[in-house]
C-alpha cells in the first residue's frame, strides 16, 4: 500500500486537532487550534457548530501543508469526538438553526426531573444504560425544536438534521453526502437502543423528534463516505473510523478482551471497562454504552465519571498556592512517607459513583499539628487513586468479572507517585501506554481497520507498548486500612449542603 499515513481528526470541547499518524501508531505532525465557548445563561454551554467546522477545516489542512505530504498519501481518515453535544441544522441551507449546545450545558435539567417522576428512569435505563440526565442529546434536540423560532415547522417538513459533532464534521467532509454517525456516539442519545441498535420509537415519540432528522447509526469501523473531492486538492480519502473520545482511547489502549479497563487522568476521569457482547446494568448508577461496533459485532462497556481529577491538582496550585506547577505535586508528595492521617475528598461539585450526591462538598479531614503542606498535596494525589478505586470495585461488583490490569492515560497519567499509589492501592499492574494522543490513536486504529489496513485487532495490539508497567508493592494490608480510611472521610462529607 502506497498510501502510508491515517489522519485522524479530535473535535475536543475546547479546541480541534488533526494528527497524522502513520501505521506503527507513531505522530507525524500535530495541528491544534482552539475554538469560542459561549456562556449565554448561568449553566447554559454553547458552540458555534461552523466555527467548529472552520476550525477543524484548518487544522488539517495546516497538517499536509506542514508534514509536507500529499492528500493522496493519506489513505483514510478517523474521527473522535466530544459526545452529546448537539447541532441540528437544515439540510438545504447547510447552516446551523441554533448554536451547538454542548454536553456540559444543564438548560434542561428541570425536563430531565420531570421526566424521573413520571417513571421513565427505568425504562431508558434499560434501553439506553443511561441516567436521565441533562448531559445527554435527547433533552437538547427537545429543546431546540420547541425554543427556536420556526424549527418545529422546518423538522415537520424534513429540512432538519441532527448531529453530534462527528456527524456534523462528516456531513460537512462529504458535502452533504452523508448523514451517518457510529454506535458509540448514537449509545450517547437518550434515544438509541443499544440492544438492537436501532433508534428507540417510543423514545423519540416521547421526546417528539421527527425520525427524519436522525442519521444512519453504522459500527465504527467501516465506510462512513469519502471526503468531496474539492476539499483536500481533489483528494477523495475515505472516513473509515468513527467513536467518541472515551471509547476512541479504549480503544487506543487496546483493551478489547473483557475485563480490560483504562482511565482516563484528565480533568476528571474516565473509568470504562471492556463487558463483551452483552451489556451489563449497574447497580451503583454506572453507565451501561457501547464500546464500539466492528464487522457486525458490538462490544459494551461499563462507564464511570469522576467529578474532580487532575482539576485536584489545578485547584492545590491556582487557589491553594501550595505548588507553582502540575509536576510539583510529585515532588511533594515523595518528600513524606506517608500522609500523616491527612484525607481529601474533593466533593467540589459533589459525588458521583457510587454515592451519587450532589450535596456533597469537598472536606480535609485527619488534621493534626504536624500536618505539612506535603501531606496536604500527598492527600490530594491518593484522592484521586481512591476515587478510581471506588468505580473500579463498582464494576467488579456489576460485572462479576475480576479486574487484573489498568490501562491508563491523559495528563495526570505522566505523575509517578500517583501511577504507583494507584497499583499498590489497587493490587494489579498499572500500564502507561508508550503511544501518546490515545484518543486520537483510537480513532485512526479504527479507520486503518475499516479499509483493512490492519488485519484485525491483534495486530493493533502488537503495536501497542508500554511506556513503564508499575507493579504493586508487598504491603497490601497496609493500602486496604489507607482505602477504608477513605471511605470513612467520604462519610463526612456527604449531605454537608443539604
Amino acid at each position: 500500500m502506497n498510501k502510508k499515513y491515517i489522519m485522524a481528526l479530535d473535535a475536543g470541547t475546547t479546541s480541534c486537532r488533526a494528527i497524522l499518524f502513520d501505521k506503527e501508531g507513531n505522530i507525524v505532525r500535530i495541528s491544534q487550534k482552539e475554538f469560542t465557548q459561549y456562556y449565554p445563561h448561568s449553566a447554559w454551554v454553547e458552540h458555534d457548530a461552523m466555527e467548529i467546522w472552520g476550525t477543524m477545516m484548518g487544522v488539517m489542512r495546516e497538517v499536509i501543508e506542514t508534514s509536507l505530504i500529499s492528500p493522496e498519501d493519506i489513505s483514510c481518515i478517523g474521527i473522535t469526538n466530544q459526545r452529546e453535544t448537539t447541532v441540528v441544522w437544515n439540510k438545504e441551507t447547510g447552516k446551523p438553526i441554533y448554536n451547538a449546545i454542548v454536553w456540559q450545558c444543564r438548560r434542561t435539567a428541570d425536563y430531565c426531573e420531570e421526566l424521573e417522576k413520571e417513571g421513565y428512569s427505568e425504562v431508558v435505563k434499560s434501553k439506553t444504560g443511561l441516567k436521565i440526565d441533562a448531559y445527554f442529546s435527547a433533552t437538547k434536540i427537545k429543546w431546540i425544536l420547541e425554543n427556536v423560532e420556526g424549527a418545529r415547522e422546518l423538522a415537520d417538513e424534513g429540512k432538519l438534521l441532527f448531529g453530534t459533532i462527528d456527524t456534523w464534521l462528516i456531513w460537512n467532509l462529504t458535502r452533504g453526502k452523508s448523514h451517518v454517525t457510529d454506535y458509540t456516539n448514537a449509545s450517547r442519545t437518550m434515544i438509541f437502543n443499544i440492544n438492537d441498535l436501532t433508534w428507540d420509537k417510543d423514545l423519540i415519540e416521547k421526546f417528539d423528534i421527527p425520525e427524519s432528522m436522525l442519521p444512519e447509526a453504522k459500527a465504527s469501523s467501516t465506510i462512513f463516505g469519502h471526503t468531496d473531492e474539492k476539499m483536500l486538492a481533489g483528494a477523495r480519502i475515505p472516513i473509515s473510523g468513527c467513536a467518541g473520545d472515551q471509547q476512541a482511547s479504549m480503544f487506543g489502549q487496546a483493551c478489547f478482551d473483557i475485563g480490560d479497563v483504562k482511565n482516563t487522568y484528565g480533568t476528571g476521569c474516565f473509568v470504562m471497562m471492556n463487558t463483551g457482547n452483552k451489556p451489563i446494568y449497574s447497580n451503583y448508577g454506572l453507565l451501561t454504552t457501547i464500546a464500539w461496533g466492528i464487522d457486525n459485532e458490538v462490544e459494551y462497556a461499563l462507564e464511570g465519571s469522576i467529578f474532580i481529577g487532575g482539576s485536584l491538582i489545578q485547584w492545590l496550585r491556582d487557589e491553594l498556592k501550595m505548588i507553582d506547577t502540575s509536576e510539583d505535586s510529585e515532588y511533594y508528595s515523595n518528600k513524606v512517607k506517608d500522609n500523616n492521617g491527612v484525607y481529601i475528598v474533593p466533593a467540589f461539585t459533589g459525588l458521583g459513583a457510587p454515592y451519587w450526591d450532589m450535596y456533597a462538598r469537598g472536606t480535609i479531614v485527619g488534621l493534626t499539628r504536624g500536618a505539612k503542606k506535603e501531606h496536604i498535596i500527598r492527600a490530594a494525589l491518593e484522592a484521586i487513586a481512591y476515587q478510581s478505586k471506588d468505580v473500579m470495585m463498582s464494576m467488579k461488583d456489576d460485572s462479576n468479572i475480576d479486574i487484573n490490569k489498568l490501562k491508563v492515560d491523559g495528563g495526570a497519567s505522566n505523575n509517578g507517585f500517583l501511577m504507583q499509589f494507584q497499583s499498590d492501592l489497587l493490587g494489579i499492574d498499572v500500564y502507561k501506554s508508550k503511544l501518546s494522543e490515545s484518543t486520537a490513536l483510537g480513532a485512526a486504529f479504527l479507520a486503518g481497520l475499516g479499509i483493512g489496513m490492519y488485519k484485525d485487532k491483534e495486530e493493533i495490539k502488537s503495536i501497542c507498548s508500554y511506556d513503564k508497567i508499575y507493579t504493586p508493592s508487598s504491603e497490601n494490608d497496609k493500602f486496604d486500612e489507607y482505602y477504608n480510611t477513605w471511605k470513612n472521610a467520604v462519610k463526612r462529607s456527604l449531605d454537608w449542603a443539604k
